[in-house]
């Protein structure tokens, strides 16, 4: 393990794939996980960069980027990356960083000493929001993108429910305690979940702390949503998604997703035509991308982004 400095990376192999950590600009410590890098047979196709939810971090992508990595015809390496204060990450000292455009530049740099040049980018929630800022800073680092369960407009009620959740999460007692404690809270829009997923769910979500289960994340990162003032409308991102009209691009919707609406959906559509839109029976905010039939999804539509490069 090495602390990396100037951008360059340090690398702890684990099962699976290599741990890496890496300088932001300013110096904090990042990680990513990079699955699949030293495997030849990857190196023809386009990586895939995956970017997780406001509080989430690389486990939600494990499952998948094995699926990936792993592939016994196409496989891909596949990058996820922690923001600062979030997973194996540094947390910032200042809270007021903890921004969209500061992350997207993070993962400028985490690509940078990566040696990726350009990817397929697979943005959940907040990752999402971070591919639009990337549309307007660097769009050639993008060559097709995957919104899971985001876009311009950003529905005030999903994100209060987000809001009230965060800042009343209980401490559970095991790891038994945090599945059920999910699965209250959220089975409701996420009725295709199994016990087992819950489990798994539980293990991308709480880390193991002196003894105690805890959320993996700085709690100062939830400092920049009391700011939000829900009663008015939010800023939307029409511009930005438009910058990604150039790329392929395919958009996951929640069935009983709140924080994308599916008139918001309709009107992606409507400005960017070439956009696939598909929505995930059974889930909520946002989509697990290695369940449902996902996967197959998604490996669709990277051939395609592969067929279109060729031609």
């Amino acid at each position: 393990m090495a602390n990396g400095n100037s951008g360059a990376a340090g690398t702890l192999e684990t099962g699976g794939y290599d741990s890496v950590f890496f300088s932001a600009s300013d110096g904090l410590r990042l990680h990513a996980a990079d699955y699949g890098r030293d495997n030849l047979a990857t190196r023809d196709r386009l990586p895939v960069v995956c970017l997780p939810g406001l509080t989430r971090n690389t486990r939600d992508f494990d499952d998948l980027a094995r699926l990936l990595s792993t592939d016994p015809k196409t496989p891909r390496r596949v990058v996820s990356f922690d923001y600062r204060g979030r997973g194996r990450s540094a947390w910032d000292k200042d809270p007021s960083r903890y921004t969209i455009v500061i992350e997207a530049e993070d993962v400028l740099s985490g690509m940078a000493a990566l040696g990726l040049e350009h990817a397929i980018f697979v943005g959940t929630s907040r990752g999402g929001l971070i591919m639009h800022v990337l549309a307007a800073m660097r769009p050639g680092v993008m060559a097709a993108g995957v919104l899971n369960d985001i876009g311009p407009v950003i529905e005030g009620a999903g994100l209060a429910q987000i809001k009230a959740y965060l800042s009343r999460m209980p401490h559970p007692k095991n790891w038994a305690d945090a599945a059920q404690i999910l699965a209250e809270a959220h089975s409701k829009s996420f009725p295709a979940l199994s016990e087992a997923d819950w489990a798994d769910f539980a293990r991308a979500i709480y880390v193991e702390k002196d003894g105690q289960l805890v959320s993996d994340f700085d709690p100062a990162l939830l400092h920049g949503l009391a700011g939000v003032d829900l009663s008015t409308p939010l800023p939307t991102l029409w511009p930005q998604f438009e910058g990604m009209r150039g790329m392929p691009l395919l958009a996951l919707r929640g069935e009983h997703s709140t924080l994308l609406s599916s008139d918001t959906l309709i009107e992606m559509k409507n400005r960017v035509p070439s956009l696939q839109a598909v929505t995930i029976p059974g889930h909520g905010h946002a989509p697990i991308l290695h369940l449902s039939g996902i996967p197959e999804i998604l490996t669709k539509f990277f051939a395609s982004v592969d067929k279109q490069r060729r031609h």
